[in-house]
């Protein structure tokens, strides 16, 4: 019975406030905004924006790095992210003779978004953010110039051929694993707060699912993957998405050399390990919702109807599904909980497949409303789809003066639930139990429950001969089943 579902689980994002402090203390952002104050009239750059050679051991001195490569090499990388995410602008460079030729240089102004860090929301640095994280992505996925000089041909072009590179290729494969590993962040079966093995998360994007023990080509593809991943990890971390434990230098081996086992087989953390951030689930979910990915957050229905919200939190785990709840009826303050109420309960009607699960989560938010939606309950007792749950909600909370319900009530919510318990996928064991407490509760159950007028009457009945453990219970059900198929079709 199942119905569309998202395909990931909802996110917990901190608030747009956390999530900009933690991207104004991302090292690579920080040192790049930092590099865009220092610069001035004086600095120079080549015809890409770069910093030409010559100033970046100034570059690297200011921010606090050594004077040799490294230094260098981390200055011109938070430079190139200064002029990517705007926090720099620069004139293109011209020859002082006007011939077009020479090592020309330009000049650099400070850009609009320096000033927009400090002065700007929590949204506008989370979009210079998500900026950078788009370049930082691009340098991941670039390929790694051994010998860059073994490329360029005599007329001077760049043979790209023979870098067996394809960047889409590159790109489809790093977001796979990180879409993996945002979904392990999220599953209540994965890691919860703590990081994912590197062998584990290459495996899960070359290992097909089908596959029992892996071969030996496909566990040679899983450790080239881990190399790839553990390169592209080291580029990704300073923007502050990921916190990454590299694969320990021991374990990697030249040509014709024996790497160093691990002291412990056990130890998995030495093969790398690594954990999204709280940024981290924003930034990768910001980049699924662009590729058009169903992403949900928790809050995402909090300014919506209530149909959006019973239909949205559908497939929500119970706590997400709680929250969301709580999160829509704190919108509408107390002195609206019984208009909410009221919106919950008309969402909750209706003949539809998803039907019988909106009215489960109606009677769990009805839950949170509290005693301002009795008066409410009290006024669809005598609705056909609604008086049942209605009154399951009044004894719940020891209300007086409720009227017994019409014996079709009785069956008609019994199947309504079951229903929607099939829907929601839940745990095997606990719809076995309630298919035999509801139908072990009122004799010749099956003789009468065929004729309940529910959409789902025969699909349920099946279920239950299916799941109930007494064999002549089940023998009934599914003698029921036929009769109820017959009367739909009759």
């Amino acid at each position: 019975m199942s119905a569309e579902r998202p395909s990931l689980p909802p996110v917990r994002l901190h608030t747009e406030a956390e999530l900009a402090r933690d991207a104004l203390a991302a090292p690579l952002l920080a040192r790049a905004v930092r590099l865009a104050r220092w610069a001035g009239p004086a600095t120079r750059v080549g015809a890409g924006g770069e910093l030409v050679e010559a100033q970046l051991p100034e570059a690297a001195q200011h921010l606090g790095l050594g004077d040799d490569e490294d230094g260098a090499a981390y200055a011109s990388e938070a430079w190139r992210l200064a002029v990517d995410t705007g926090l720099v602008d620069f004139e293109d460079p011209q020859d002082a003779d006007g011939t077009g030729e020479g090592d020309a240089e330009g000049t650099v102004t400070a850009g609009e978004n320096l000033a927009l860090l400090t002065s700007g929301s929590p949204q506008d640095v989370l979009a210079i953010w998500l900026d950078g994280l788009e370049a930082v992505h691009a340098d991941a996925t670039a390929p790694a110039f051994d010998d860059f000089a073994d490329l360029i041909g005599e007329d001077g072009s760049v043979d790209f051929d023979a870098l067996d590179w394809d960047p889409e290729e590159e790109a489809e494969f790093l977001d796979g694993v990180l879409g993996n590993l945002y979904l392990l962040t999220l599953s209540e079966a994965g890691p919860a707060d703590g990081p994912v093995p590197l062998p584990a998360l290459a495996a899960s994007v070359v290992v097909p699912d089908d596959m029992g023990e892996p071969t030996d080509d496909v566990l040679e593809q899983v450790s080239e993957a881990m190399m790839r991943l553990d390169d592209q990890f080291r580029v990704l971390e300073p923007i502050g998405i990921v916190e990454y434990r590299p694969v320990d230098e021991t374990l990697l081996t030249e040509e014709g050399e024996e790497a160093t086992p691990p002291a412990d087989d056990e130890d998995v953390t030495r093969y790398g390990m690594v954990k999204l951030t709280p940024l981290g689930l924003y930034g990768i979910r910001e980049r699924m919702l662009e590729a058009g990915v169903d992403a949900p957050a928790v809050g995402d229905l909090a300014d919506k109807g209530a149909d959006a919200l019973l239909d949205g939190i559908a497939y929500y785990p119970e706590e997400a599904a709680r929250t969301e709840v709580g999160l829509w009826l704190g919108r509408r303050g107390a002195e609206g909980a019984e208009a909410a109420a009221v919106e919950l309960l008309d969402a909750a009607r209706g003949g539809d497949r998803r039907a019988p699960l909106r009215r489960l989560h109606c009677q769990q938010a009805l839950a949170l409303v509290g005693p301002e939606a009795e008066p409410a309950v009290r006024a669809v007792l005598g609705d056909p789809e609604l008086g049942g749950l209605a009154r399951v909600w009044l004894a719940e909370r020891g209300a007086a003066d409720v009227p017994a319900p019409p014996e079709s009530m009785i069956f008609w919510l019994a199947v309504d639930t079951i229903a929607a318990q099939l829907d929601a996928d839940g745990d095997l064991d606990e719809l076995q139990e309630l298919v035999e407490g509801l139908s072990g509760q009122h004799s010749g159950f099956f003789d009468e429950a065929w004729r309940v007028e529910h959409p789902a009457t025969a699909e349920v009945l099946e279920a239950m001969g299916r799941l109930h453990s007494d064999r002549g219970a089940a023998k009934a059900a599914r003698k029921a089943a036929y009769k109820a198929r017959s009367r739909q079709q009759s």
